[in-house]
């Protein structure tokens, strides 16, 4: 196969995210309301996917993720990106049950070849999720974009949502941060070659078991961290759910290598705007530097779960988590009684 970077065709800011959340809030805020009553879930509370009852007992999920390469290597681009448009089905405690596929390819410049790695990339995690991709639509453009479209179904009583987290529970996230930087690392043709393998690695991984296990233990507050990145999406759930949070810097795992590519500049300009659009909201440390900053704000891909666990559930769920062989089951801070919905890190 002929070698191309992938990476280098992408304009966007490491993580496939263009817009920042400040724009896409100003844009929502002047659609009109959504006001059928079918719909449980739609853009009110930003939440990661929209949910429509069908029945007395049942809900459609569906969401829609597509973003630019982020690795060169395009089967393992395809497989991150399946990975990440089918998370968002599983935060919210639903079971995807099949597929769409977005394709925008420079079909005239880049051989057929490479994209034929990008779907079947694609196709194989959909099958490991236990989906088919069934249908989906294609352009031609300059700029390669790949993505999904999943439809989901969940029970009405098991609906995880953003807006439900509550004073006192524990906040465990399941994924490490730092896709973003080591993307952005990748592409300035600085990243080794083990760091990039654990990234991809990372960025594949299902939240499957991590989503059957917080439905299990009856959790019913999550998202998972995507282009926002951990403190973007948890001032999300936090404002949507009326409270604060308090965070333990050494607490929150990231994937090996990120530090040094952070102190050494590779810095994503989505995560940059994280840091922006969260900063008046945080009471940082004395002790936290800039790079900590970048870390916990970086645009991820396909992150991991943010769930938010009742204290008398916390045994349940991290048993239930392990079981699942969740990459990790890092307890990263809790929730606390704050209407400003700020964000204490030490």
């Amino acid at each position: 196969m002929k070698k191309i970077k992938l990476t280098s065709l992408s304009h966007g800011s490491g993580c496939g995210c263009k817009m920042t959340r400040k724009d896409l809030s100003i844009v929502l805020s002047h659609l009109p309301p959504v006001t059928d009553p079918n719909i449980i879930i739609g853009t009110a509370t930003a939440d990661d996917a929209a949910v429509y009852k069908i029945d007395d007992k049942r809900a459609i999920v569906q969401t829609v993720d597509f973003f630019t390469p982020i690795v060169d290597d395009p089967y393992a681009y395809g497989q991150i990106s399946a990975a990440n448009s089918i998370s968002d089905i599983y935060a919210m405690g639903g079971k995807p049950l099949f597929a769409l596929s977005i394709i925008a390819f420079p079909i005239n410049t880049i051989p057929a070849s490479i994209l034929e790695e990008i779907v079947k990339g694609g196709i194989d995690k959909a099958k490991e999720a236990g989906i088919e991709i069934i249908g989906g639509h294609s352009i031609d453009d300059p700029e390669p974009k790949y993505g999904l479209t999943v439809t989901g179904v969940v029970e009405l009583d098991k609906v995880v949502r953003n807006d439900k987290a509550q004073a006192g529970d524990i906040l465990i996230l399941t994924k490490p941060l730092g896709a973003g930087i080591i993307s952005k690392a990748i592409k300035e043709n600085k990243a080794s070659e083990d760091d990039v393998n654990e990234a991809i690695k990372v960025m594949s991984f299902l939240n499957k078991g991590a989503s059957e296990a917080m439905t299990e233990a009856g959790i019913k507050a999550a998202t998972d961290i995507t282009g926002f990145g951990l403190l973007g999406h948890l001032y999300g759930m936090l404002k949507a759910s009326g409270v604060g949070a308090k965070l333990s810097l050494s607490s929150i795992p990231t994937i090996k290598g990120v530090w040094e590519y952070a102190k050494k500049g590779h810095i994503p300009g989505g995560t940059k705007n994280n840091l922006d659009y969260v900063e008046e909201k945080v009471i940082w440390g004395d002790s936290v530097s800039k790079e900590a900053k970048y870390v916990i704000a970086d645009a991820q891909t396909s992150g991991g779960l943010l769930i938010s666990c009742p204290k008398d559930k916390k045994e349940r769920l991290i048993a239930l988590l392990s079981a699942a062989n969740c990459l990790v089951i890092s307890e990263i801070g809790e929730v606390v009684d704050d209407k400003e919905n700020q964000i204490w890190i030490s």
